[in-house]
């Protein structure tokens, strides 16, 4: 096409024309396949030099011509037909009456090699060079290549873009191929680091020299096949991507998915589409608007219309079997009136502007936008008629080009500087492979990276053709996902996603697939069964209502309320010997601590509050403190009257005085005291304890100070061992009414019971805990009441024969009784009272007459039996102080009861 300013393009088209006298050339040519679908740049060409041509806007008057040349492939020849077409020494063989014509910018491409080779050719005369192919680092040195400009966008976001993919589907076991050149060395790193950001490993990394493509395949094939990774990202150009795919084809790699940067022309190989169903082709290709008008540009297309275009004559001649003419030019006399190129099957010549014609489309725009601005730069300088007419040189178009930047017809921003580009977005094909060498490109995605971060993908599932036999995605991955409840447990030595699944451990949950670690429930919640979710634990507690806790309650209430029976029976009994026998405000002291030791259980049952919890431990202190320091009274007490040889001894002097009823406030005292000092420094309060049971939280009292907890529980076994200590010294002492041997095993009882408690208490968790030391509060509170009060009761209610001693001198037991078992005790503490008042102490006991004389007084003074609360009562007689005192009634004793009388009612 003519114009003032012309433009040369190169393109691959394989021309079928002859080459003036070359006729062997010619025929040799005749034999070589047309590439239909790259006619589609001349049509781009053609229908954006006529746009401009259209608009009044552009260039002033200056029109744009072309002349498009094809470059073929053989080393030898790629410089023949550009270096004619610019130079003018010989006529293209693409036009039959072509002028000679200076062109201002050169269109190369799509390969970026041929590019390259030919870039050098016109950096020597500065020849403004706009390449349409896909963007090439190799092509991107402005110092090597300073008038050359990429009219593609650049691939900063396809490493993004091709992870972005892999994380949709759960590939995360991938290989990689690519080219020992510069785009291979540029996207490796891309890759690699946008990989391991996502966790995305590469299971094999292949690095292809393309000079010798098929060998090296050779020895990767075995590697492709056998690798448990089925998805493959292959990063190369064009050219190198039609090798590859027939060597694919001819080594039978199938059952892969093929992640590609290129749009590869399988109309090339008619034979791979047989074989193409068994492995997925996905393509990244960069997205461009629909151009308005050019697929019925496209449409109109005839030989009629450009009668000059000898490509369009072999594709009309080709196509619809038209007649051919022996001379270069083709008449269409036989060729179908309408016929137009929509009627040619899709995979044979497409009516859609590809990425590479929407490339040429930009290029020529960018031609005019530079030459428009240069003309309005001419006009300021000189005048508007020198003007006219005025073509410039390539030298002068070239600065102007360089920052050139606008918006083309359909909105696009058209960049030519290479720092300034934008990104990329990139529309995402599968082809879909049918029998006979069909295919049909199917577009089932898009990737923007201007889009927000979890959007920037969007995909057709179901527009995707996988493998044969398959309907569902494949599986890429070096170990199965772990599911819920289980965590990746990493391999050594191995990729990262490589791993075991181990489940997680107690009180830890996971919810989601290939979690790293598990999470921890909080305190507050449990892991199911299954590890998946935390649910809420229930509050627990030793309550009434269940039932342990109603059991031990019903025990605290039971046992309380047989003390306070065994109380009323005692009271009710209070005048029988056996009750006064051992003092018997003791006991009545001893049976109410022992109801307040049974009832302060319940302080441990139900839900703890703040009271409960610092009552709990407090009250069981000072109650069991009376109880224990009780016992202690009662023993020391027959200790002392057992003991007690002269009037003159300390012994008598202490049981005379009282002393041992100071023994239960001194030792409360102490106590209250370390439970003030517990309570002012650390008190005891509410906690929880999440771990003793699963599910549940278990709501408790918190001593507070373990150390204050333990020092009132070692004073309290420190006075139960000194009762025990004591009362197992009077365990031998005489018997009747003597409950020392009781006392003792009381307090066995009472220490076997703590000392047990302590090793369990400590391996006890919860609420277990908790019922430890309230059965061990009950048990030892009953058997101090089983084995000091049971004996008595039995007498009092059981055997009330024994509980009286038949009347001396033959009198039955009338209004005053004298306990059976107290005789010896009695007579013993008489003969010793004895002893001490007549100044002598004999070897054997007095049990003569004199002794049953003291007795008959005993029995006949009221006010000496007003007094008589135990044996030792009798060295309370303030007449039986002294000597002289005592000595009429020895004598009247006497004269009353002959030996031989007084012996027969002596006790047995």
């Amino acid at each position: 096409m003519d114009g003032d300013a012309m433009l040369a393009a190169f393109f691959p088209l394989y021309t079928l024309g002859t080459e003036g006298s070359h006729s062997d050339a010619s025929k040799d040519e005749q034999n070589k396949p047309f590439t239909f679908k790259n006619y589609q740049f001349v049509l781009a060409l053609t229908f954006a030099v006529e746009e401009i041509n259209k608009n009044p806007a552009f260039l002033h008057n200056v029109t744009l011509g072309f002349d498009v040349s094809s470059v073929q492939f053989e080393a030898w020849k790629q410089f023949k037909n550009p270096f004619m077409s610019l130079f003018g020494n010989y006529n293209s063989p693409n036009y039959s009456c072509m002028r000679e014509r200076k062109s201002i910018a050169v269109l190369t491409g799509p390969s970026g090699l041929t590019s390259a080779q030919l870039g050098t050719l016109l950096d020597l005369y500065r020849f403004p060079q706009l390449t349409f192919g896909p963007f090439d680092q190799a092509l991107s040195d402005h110092n090597k290549f300073p008038a050359l400009y990429q009219m593609a966008q650049k691939d900063t976001s396809m490493a993004t873009a091709m992870v972005s993919l892999l994380l949709h589907y759960r590939w995360n076991w991938v290989g990689l191929l690519t080219l020992e050149d510069e785009n291979g060395l540029w996207i490796l790193p891309a890759l690699k680091e946008e990989m391991a950001k996502n966790r995305v490993c590469i299971a094999f990394e292949l690095t292809i020299p393309n000079y010798a493509m098929s060998l090296k395949f050779m020895v990767v094939n075995e590697q492709i096949n056998k690798s448990s990774a089925n998805v493959l990202i292959i990063y190369v150009d064009n050219e190198s991507l039609l090798h590859l795919m027939i060597c694919i084809e001819q080594y039978f790699i199938k059952g892969k998915v093929f992640i590609m940067n290129s749009q590869l022309d399988f109309t090339t190989r008619r034979r791979y589409f047989l074989l193409g169903s068994f492995h997925v082709p996905l393509l990244f290709s960069h997205h461009h608007p629909e151009v308005s008008g050019f697929a019925e540009f496209v449409k109109a297309v005839n030989p009629s219309t450009y009668p000059e275009d000898f490509f369009l004559a072999r594709l009309w001649f080709l196509s619809f079997n038209c007649s051919d003419s022996e001379s270069d030019c083709v008449t269409w006399e036989n060729c179908p009136h309408d016929a137009s190129l929509d009627w040619l099957p899709g995979h044979t010549f497409d009516m859609t502007m590809s990425g590479d014609s929407y490339n040429i489309y930009n290029a020529v725009y960018a031609v005019a936008q530079a030459l428009h601005e240069m003309l309005l730069h001419q006009t300021e300088v000189q005048t508007i008629g020198n003007t006219k007419g005025m073509v410039p040189s390539p030298a002068q178009l070239l600065p102007f080009l360089k920052n050139t930047q606008f918006q083309n017809p359909v909105g696009d921003q058209v960049i030519l500087d290479n720092k300034r580009k934008l990104e990329a977005e990139y529309d995402i094909v599968n082809i879909w492979n049918f029998p006979q060498g069909l295919d049909l490109k199917v577009k089932i995605g898009k990737f923007s990276p201007f889009a927000l971060h979890d959007h920037q993908l969007s995909l057709s599932e179901d527009l995707v053709e996988w493998a044969i036999e398959t309907t569902e995605p494949v599986h890429s991955v070096c170990s199965e996902s772990c599911g819920p409840g289980f965590r990746k447990s990493h391999q050594e030595g191995k990729a990262a996603c490589c791993f075991d699944c181990t489940p997680c451990s107690e009180n830890e949950m996971a919810n989601g697939t290939d979690m790293e670690q598990c999470v921890k429930c909080p305190d507050h919640q449990y892991a199911n069964t299954q590890r998946i979710r935390c649910c809420l634990k229930a509050a627990s507690f030793l309550a009434y209502g269940e039932p342990l806790g109603m059991a031990l309650a019903c025990m605290a209430l039971g046992l309380s309320t047989l003390t306070a029976a065994v109380l009323g029976v005692f009271v009710k009994h209070h005048n029988t010997p056996i009750v006064k026998a051992n003092n018997q405000a003791l006991s009545y002291i001893l049976l109410l601590s022992l109801i307040f030791c049974f009832l302060c259980s319940l302080l441990f049952i139900g839900h703890p509050n703040t009271v409960t919890c610092i009552l709990q431990q407090t009250t069981f202190g000072v109650v069991f403190t009376v109880a224990v320091s009780a016992v202690l009274a009662k023993t020391v007490t027959v200790v002392l009257a057992f003991k007690v040889t002269s009037p003159m001894r300390r012994m008598r002097w202490l049981l005379v005085s009282g002393a041992p009823n100071f023994i239960i406030p001194i030792c409360t005292l102490i106590q209250t005291t370390l439970c003030g000092i517990w309570l002012g420094t650390s008190p005891p309060f509410i906690d929880t304890d999440t771990y003793s049971e699963h599910g549940h939280v278990i709501i408790l009292c918190n001593k507070g100070s373990l150390t204050a907890f333990y020092c009132v529980l070692g004073y309290l076994g420190s006075l139960a061992l000194a009762s025990f200590t004591v009362a197992f010294l009077a365990r031998n002492l005489p018997d009747t009414f003597n409950e020392a041997k009781f006392l003792t095993f009381s307090m066995l009882v009472f220490c076997s019971v703590w000392l047990t408690f302590l090793p369990v208490y400590h391996s006890a968790k919860g609420k277990v805990m908790v019922a430890v030391e309230v059965f061990s509060i009950l048990a030892s509170s009953a058997g101090l009441l089983g084995c000091i009060f049971v004996p008595k009761c039995y007498i009092i209610l059981i055997r009330p024969d024994i509980n009286c001693v038949h009347g001396f001198r033959d009198r039955k037991c009338s209004g005053m009784y004298v306990c059976e078992v107290h005789k010896r005790a009695l007579v013993d503490a008489l003969n010793r009272a004895a002893n001490g008042i007549c100044g002598r102490r004999p070897q054997t006991p007095m049990w003569g007459p004199q002794v049953i004389a003291v007795l008959d007084l005993v029995l006949e003074n009221k006010q000496a039996l007003a007094q008589l609360n135990s044996a030792t009562a009798v060295l309370q007689f303030p007449k039986w102080r002294n000597r002289a005192a005592v000595a009429p009634h020895f004598r009247r004793a006497t004269v009353l009861a002959p030996p031989d009388s007084a012996a027969q009612r002596l006790p047995h």
